[in-house]
């Protein structure tokens, strides 16, 4: 079964979400968000029935030879592609309450310059 990699920004918002959510209701849910969190890029990894594809509009024009997906996870946007090797590459994790075509611009546009 494919596996999932986060790139730089992704692994980032997971830190906040944890901390943010520690912050505010402790430790023992900001585990169970995290750990349920993950449960859900698993279930990803294995069933691309799930996946929905971003609209090519929001794509960075120099990105566009990749198709990039994104799947929802209680109040998180998670947005992601498939890797040559066909694992997952986590570009970014948005919540829902962000201007999400803005944010998720911003972490592409921060991809074209890196990779996982």
């Amino acid at each position: 079964m494919p596996a999932y990699r986060f790139y730089p920004r992704a692994d980032a918002a997971q830190d906040k979400i944890w901390r943010d959510t520690f912050e505010a209701w402790g430790e023992k849910q900001a585990d169970a968000y995290i750990l349920g969190l993950h449960s859900y890029l698993q279930r990803l990894c294995g069933d691309r029935l799930i996946w929905r594809q971003l609209p090519q509009r929001l794509a960075v024009p120099a990105d566009v030879k990749r198709s990039a997906y994104f799947g929802r996870y209680e109040h998180h946007y998670v947005f992601f592609r498939e890797l040559e090797n066909g694992d997952l590459g986590v570009m970014s994790i948005l919540h829902e309450r962000m201007n999400l075509p803005v944010r998720l611009k911003e972490d592409l546009a921060a991809l074209s310059r890196k990779q996982p």
